[in-house]
């Protein structure tokens, strides 16, 4: 039996991956827990898997929760979750950078990690895949691309790989035009045409940033050269990465577009388990399958990704940090829908990198561009 903890249990990776414990009683038991703010489901969470300890990040909220388990509070009280002495694989589906030191510290106590919190490896790639081969952990990803490359490699040697090649559904705006794109709104980036996921990672998708961040992941979790990682658009989402090796064979991974396919991997691997809950493939239904090239200009988050990566050091920092900001700021409807990119690019460019980052200057750096992106905001 795993014992999991995990991180951002209130959210869409987070429930998605309950309703798998739910359906496996006797493959998992839940050790921890954590939400934001959202207390109220955490309850029912509580009640329901009876964890040993759960985190609020908001600290007023997690003073006023009433459990019958530990609570911890803040950013330490995520770290706890996650270095759990009863845990052996920490889910992290956390939102943004919050997510990058408790998947760091986990490591460092030697827990598995399955991750959906995409801002880890971009943000601090280097330093985290040295400290997992150092602990000799698993690191599963959950994202779907990045989970069908992962099955497209199973006994494959690493060296014989030609490309990879990420495929992208588009997101909401994939057909408008740049005059279009001007008076956008965040409902109507929230109407993804194939997916179904949170708030910040759906305007990712929008902006193409989150294919962007996949790019970046792609580098880390399977060691590519960025002239080998390549991106198209495919608004099915049905062929969710493939992989072409040196003899020109290309092996691709399909399925309906859920995310608990690749969340049940993960929490699986090496196994796989029956679950019929999970939505079936049927290529006769779908009939048509296409695939097209990105138009980077219209989309240039995708290329200021590849930019930061190939830079790298705190570029990729950066590049997170200010898109983060500016997402949200979408959100509230503080800024226009083009105004994502251009901020990206005006911080990217008025940084000075640092090469070789420790951690704690990566959190620093995240911390500075975050208010100065906000500043940025303020006085539009």
């Amino acid at each position: 039996m795993k014992s999991l903890s995990i991180l951002g249990s209130t959210g869409s990776i987070g429930t998605q991956t309950l309703e798998i414990v739910r359906k496996f009683p006797n493959e998992f038991k839940i050790a921890g827990l954590t939400t934001n703010k959202n207390t109220e489901l955490l309850k029912k969470q509580i009640k329901e898997f009876k964890p040993e300890a759960v985190a609020v990040m908001d600290e007023e909220k997690a003073d006023l929760l009433k459990a019958d388990v530990l609570v911890y509070k803040g950013m330490d009280g995520l770290i706890k979750i996650a270095k759990l002495e009863e845990t052996d694989t920490v889910v992290n589906s956390l939102v943004g950078s919050i997510g990058v030191l408790p998947t760091v510290r986990a490591i460092e106590n030697s827990k598995n990690i399955a991750l959906a919190n995409k801002e880890t490896l971009v943000t601090a790639g280097s330093i985290v895949m040295e400290k997992v081969n150092q602990h000799n952990i698993n690191l599963m990803p959950i994202d779907s691309e990045h989970s069908a490359i992962w099955q497209c490699l199973n006994g494959e040697d690493r060296k014989t790989i030609n490309k990879v090649t990420i495929t992208c559904s588009g997101g909401a705006f994939k057909n408008k035009t740049k005059e279009e794109l001007e008076n956008v709104t965040a409902a109507d980036a929230l109407k993804h045409p194939t997916w179904d996921m949170g708030a910040k990672i759906t305007i990712d998708c929008a902006t193409l940033m989150n294919k962007g961040f996949e790019v970046i992941e792609a580098h880390w979790l399977y060691n590519l050269d960025y002239d080998k990682i390549d991106v198209v658009l495919h608004p099915e989402s049905i062929v969710h990465s493939l992989v072409e090796f040196s003899d020109h064979s290309t092996i691709a991974q399909l399925g309906m577009p859920s995310m608990k396919i690749p969340i049940q991997y993960a929490l699986t691997y090496p196994n796989r388990m029956k679950n019929l809950e999970l939505p079936r493939l049927d290529l006769i239904k779908i009939n048509q399958l296409n695939f097209k090239k990105i138009n980077n200009g219209l989309f240039p988050c995708l290329n200021y990704a590849y930019d930061a990566g190939r830079i790298g050091g705190s570029l990729p920092a950066v590049m997170n940090a200010a898109n983060e900001i500016a997402v949200y700021a979408f959100l509230d409807n503080k800024i226009k829908f083009l105004d994502i990119a251009r901020l990206v690019k005006k911080k990217m460019d008025e940084h000075k990198v640092i090469k070789t980052p420790e951690l704690d200057e990566i959190l620093e750096v995240d911390k500075k561009i975050k208010k100065e992106t906000e500043d940025e905001i303020k006085k539009q």
